[in-house]
């Protein structure tokens, strides 16, 4: 695998990004892991709350510099991102990974849980006490049983060059302005920063960072992360915004039928069955019908 260059080091020098074709607000490097400092910044971070149009304005980052957007929420009890113990050296590379066997191994082993009901699973108790009673393990999977029911089929990504960019079906376009929505509506995120990660391409942020938000359910990020590289293609995601253990990705042609949407949701629990087991929506059906079809954001949490 091919290292690209990491540009980070230069803005030591040059805090504002002029060398690179940027003007950065005031922020900073941050090189801290959970194993001690990297050998080179993982990320910048900016000192000051983000503001809408503050990602639009950072896009000549990505042509001139190699560097991605995405919003980080300082505000939850772990706060800085240098506090999310960050783990960089268990992050193998997106592009060695099969989405669909990534996938298809993490349906057979969480399927299967729950078709056994989940009889014995440590913390269910505590699990009921929380989110309430979970469904039956037909219930929560139908209507697919335990073998992967395959990957969903691809939505058709056009730009629709008289949208705004919140309603653009442009992948990035569309995370332009879900990041501004992010930014100002304050009820999802509590204190979003805008940062920048030398990374290939959205879908890669996680495992850049070594971000270990879903560590008891895979600890190598770049798992993860060559599914989001197979949504990136399907449906024009991005990587919006990263917290402590939640992930939040815009969709540009997210699926429009329940048949696809139900689909797109077996990947989803997959992805992360945190999401459907201690989630609001017990059951596939339901979290398809209410937080996939036709639904531009995506956010996944893993406890």
């Amino acid at each position: 695998m091919a290292t690209l260059p990491n540009p980070l080091p230069k803005l030591a020098a040059d805090p504002s990004g002029r060398t690179l074709g940027l003007e950065l607000p005031a922020g900073r490097l941050i090189d801290a892991t959970h194993d001690g400092p990297w050998p080179e910044p993982l990320l910048w971070c900016a000192d000051g709350p983000a503001t809408p149009g503050a990602w639009a304005a950072l896009t000549p980052a990505r042509r001139t510099a190699g560097l991605l957007p995405v919003l980080l929420d300082v505000g939850g009890p772990q706060g800085e991102p240098d506090e999310w113990e960050l783990m960089p050296a268990e992050a193998s590379y997106p592009g060695d990974h099969d989405a669909e066997e990534v996938l298809a191994e993490f349906w057979e082993e969480y399927a299967a849980d729950e078709l056994s009901d989940g009889e014995g699973r440590p913390g269910e108790e505590r699990a009921e006490e929380v989110f309430g009673t979970p469904a039956s393990g037909d219930e929560t999977v139908a209507p697919f049983g335990p073998v992967w029911p395959g990957l969903a089929p691809a939505a058709h990504l056009t730009t629709d060059a008289g949208a705004g960019p919140d309603e653009s079906a442009d992948p990035d376009a569309h995370a332009a302005g879900t990041a501004d929505s992010l930014a100002a509506d304050g009820s999802w995120l509590k204190e979003p920063r805008l940062a920048l990660v030398p990374a290939r391409r959205s879908a890669d942020i996680p495992a850049a960072l070594g971000w270990s938000g879903p560590l008891n359910h895979e600890s190598d990020p770049a798992r993860l992360c060559a599914v989001l590289r197979s949504w990136e293609d399907r449906f024009g995601i991005r990587v919006v915004a990263l917290t402590f253990d939640q992930l939040v990705l815009s969709v540009a042609a997210p699926p429009t039928t329940p048949a696809e949407a139900e689909a797109v949701a077996a990947e989803h629990f997959a992805f992360c069955p945190d999401n459907i087991t201690r989630g609001h929506h017990k059951t596939l059906r339901s979290y398809a019908a209410h937080e996939v079809l036709n639904r531009r954001t995506w956010s996944f949490w893993w406890d």
